[in-house]
């Protein structure tokens, strides 16, 4: 597997969370690793392109992804 940048990553975090969270541990940890590789502290999710687009939608993922060592901001409207 070559080694994918943050958006690649991001991307397939989006594909994941509309697949029913399929393989979502594994793109997480992919992410980190891009994250690391490219000196980025956080990952900016686009809300609009979440399944649930909400304020408790939003925390539970921050929560999860905080869980597993990555920081989660969103972008502004």
């Amino acid at each position: 597997m070559s080694e994918l940048t943050v958006a690649e990553a991001t991307d397939r975090i989006y594909q994941s969370l509309a697949a029913d969270n399929a393989d979502l541990d594994t793109h997480i940890a992919s992410l980190k690793a891009a994250l690391a590789r490219e000196g980025q502290k956080e990952a900016v999710f686009d809300p609009a392109r979440l399944a649930q687009n909400n304020r408790s939608g939003r925390k539970l993922m921050q929560a999860y992804f905080r869980q597993r060592g990555v920081t989660v901001t969103f972008k502004s409207a």
